[in-house]
């Protein structure tokens, strides 16, 4: 277990754990070039200083959210990482190559966190309610920047940004165990318009 230390983890308040090889999922593939958990913890508590992440949790404080200290956990998992409700969230340092990387996780998952706290009954079962964060992290985040969606292979010059929001929305809700395929792809366009559009906390940004 390593236990966050330093100026950048003791302001975030937050520890940094390493999962243990019992939690770890077996045979899980990495990327290639993937980073040492080592590198990957480190790299983590340097995203809980990104302007973005730091901007978050302070709008979290302010709306009373009682998230910190929260367990982040340097994992080895299928995904790029995960939020989860009362567990905090997940970094897969096997497919974190970069700083970048890392970065986006922790904002994306931020964001689900500040859902997670200011919605009124937020019910994660809810494939409409899942469907809305998910709009919103991706949106917020910059997960869809064209740079990024570039580097994914996807060349659209117009319209880019809101297919890569429905397109990675869609591919989180399918993988909610409570929601199936059609159910999803009908959460996602039924929430579309009024979650895209929510902008909050960056509405209230300086």
């Amino acid at each position: 277990m390593a236990e966050g230390h330093g100026a950048a983890a003791a302001e975030a308040g937050v520890r940094v754990e390493a999962e243990s090889s019992s939690q770890s999922q077996p045979g899980v593939a990495s990327s290639r070039g993937a980073m040492s958990q080592e590198d990957c913890i480190s790299g983590i508590r340097s995203a809980l200083n990104h302007p973005t992440a730091r901007f978050l949790r302070e709008q979290m404080e302010k709306s009373g959210c009682q998230v910190w200290p929260r367990l982040i956990r340097a994992a080895t998992c299928n995904s790029a990482g995960g939020y989860a409700s009362q567990e905090g969230i997940k970094v897969c340092c096997n497919h974190m190559t970069l700083q970048d990387e890392i970065n986006q996780v922790i904002i994306h998952e931020l964001i689900h966190a500040y859902d997670d706290c200011v919605t009124k009954n937020m019910n994660w079962k809810n494939c409409a309610h899942h469907a809305c964060s998910e709009i919103r992290a991706n949106h917020l985040s910059g997960d869809c920047h064209y740079k990024r969606e570039l580097l994914r292979g996807f060349m659209k010059i117009r319209g880019h940004e809101q297919d890569c929001v429905k397109r990675r929305a869609l591919m989180s809700v399918k993988d909610n165990p409570y929601c199936s395929e059609a159910a999803a792809k009908d959460a996602v366009e039924a929430v579309w318009h009024i979650c895209y559009n929510d902008t909050r906390p960056f509405d209230r940004a300086p």
